[in-house]
C-alpha cells in the first residue's frame, strides 16, 4: 500500500513503548472500573447468554492504540524516493555569454536584438537535452545567471526573465568572457564551449578581452563569438524630455576583429549575426558541435507520505468518539 523508502524523523518511534504500558495499565484497571453488583448466588444467572457488546467494549481501547501508533508513525514523517545513481551521458559544457546592455534593445531584430538572442538561445538549449549549461550575462560588469546545470527547465525559466537594465550599462566582453572562463574551468568535460554573443565594442570592465581569450586557451576551452546587428544603421528607442519613446536612427558599431580574435585565439570560429534567421543558422551550426561524455549524479524528489497515516488516525478517532458516546454509552 505505501512504498517507503526512509523515515526523515525515526527517533519518534521510541513513543511506540507507550503502547504496551498503556495495555498493562488497562489490563489492570479495567476489572476495578465496573460497578458490582453483590448477590448471594449465581444460580440464577447461569443460562443467560453473554452480550457480544461485552467483549466489543474493549475494541474503544483498541481504536485509541490504533489512533497513537499511526500518529506515532506520522510523526516519523515516512518518505519515498528513489534511489541516487551516477549516469554517464553525452554531452558537453556550455555557458552561454549573452550581452544585456542597451544597446541590444534596437530593433533591426523582431521583437529586439536581446529578445530574438533570447528566444534562439532557448530553442538551442531545448535541443541538448544532454548538456550542462551555464549562463553569463554582461553589460558594464558580469555575473552569473545559472551555474552549469542540467536542470534545463530551470534555465529556460531564468533565461526569460534577463532583461536589458538588470546591471550596469556598457559593454564589459572581457569581463563576461573571464566570467565564463570561470564556470568552466574546473569542469572534466573533454568539450568545453563558450558562447559569446555582443553587439558592441568593449569600452567597460576591469579584463582585457585578449587576456581573458588566453585564459580560456590555457584551459582548453573554445569560444565561438557572435556579432549581432545590422549593418549601417538600426532603429534605437530612445526617449524624449516627456518621457515618450520613438525611434532614432543609430550607427551599428561591432568590434569584428576583437571577436575574431578572441574566436582564433581559442579554436573557436566568429560568426555575424545580421538578421534573425542569420542567428538560428549560427546556433543550429554550432548545434552540430561534437558530443563527450559527463558523469553527472541523478536525484529525484522526496515524497512525504505521512498524510494517509494521519487521515487514517482520525478517522478511528471520529469512530471510537461514535462508538463510545452511542453504541456504548452507559448511563449514570
Amino acid at each position: 500500500m505505501f512504498n517507503i523508502d526512509q523515515w526523515a524523523n525515526p527517533e519518534y518511534f521510541w513513543l511506540l513503548l507507550v503502547i504496551p504500558l498503556l495495555t498493562a495499565w488497562y489490563i489492570w484497571r479495567y476489572p476495578k472500573r465496573n460497578p458490582e453488583i453483590r448477590f448471594s448466588g449465581l444460580k440464577p444467572f447461569e443460562n443467560v447468554p453473554r452480550s457480544p457488546k461485552t467483549w466489543m467494549v474493549h475494541s474503544l481501547f483498541v481504536l485509541r492504540m490504533l489512533v497513537l501508533a499511526l500518529l506515532i508513525i506520522a510523526l516519523a514523517r515516512p518518505q519515498s524516493v528513489s534511489s541516487r545513481k551516477n549516469v554517464e551521458i553525452e554531452g558537453i559544457d556550455i555557458v552561454m555569454a549573452l550581452d544585456v546592455s542597451s544597446s541590444m534593445l534596437a530593433r533591426d531584430f523582431k521583437p529586439d536584438r536581446l529578445e530574438a538572442a533570447k528566444n534562439v538561445a532557448i530553442d538551442f538549449i531545448k535541443r541538448r537535452p544532454n548538456d550542462r549549461i551555464g549562463i553569463v550575462i554582461f553589460s558594464g560588469e558580469a555575473f552569473t545567471q545559472v551555474p552549469l546545470t542540467t536542470d534545463h527547465a530551470m534555465i529556460i525559466n531564468l533565461f526569460k526573465d534577463i532583461k536589458s537594465g538588470m546591471i550596469e550599462d556598457g559593454t564589459a566582453i572581457g569581463d563576461g568572457l573571464a566570467t565564463a572562463v570561470s564556470r568552466l574551468k574546473d569542469s572534466k568535460a573533454i568539450s568545453k564551449v563558450i558562447i559569446l554573443l555582443t553587439d558592441g565594442v568593449n569600452n567597460a570592465g576591469s579584463i582585457d578581452p585578449r587576456s581573458a581569450a588566453e585564459i580560456a586557451k590555457m584551459f582548453g576551452i573554445r569560444v565561438y563569438t557572435i556579432g549581432v546587428g545590422s549593418r549601417g544603421y538600426a532603429p534605437y528607442p530612445v526617449q524624449d524630455q516627456f518621457g515618450r519613446t520613438h525611434m532614432q536612427q543609430m550607427k551599428v558599431q561591432i568590434d569584428e576583429d576583437l571577436l575574431k580574435d578572441i574566436a582564433a585565439t581559442t579554436g573557436g570560429k566568429y560568426f555575424r549575426a545580421e538578421n534573425n534567421k542569420k542567428l538560428k543558422e549560427i546556433y543550429n551550426e554550432i548545434d552540430k558541435l561534437e558530443k563527450s561524455k559527463i558523469d553527472i549524479q541523478e536525484f529525484k524528489r522526496k515524497h512525504e507520505m505521512f498524510l494517509p497515516f494521519a487521515l487514517w488516525a482520525l478517522g478511528l478517532f471520529v469512530l471510537e468518539i461514535l462508538l463510545r458516546y452511542l453504541y456504548f454509552k452507559r448511563l449514570p
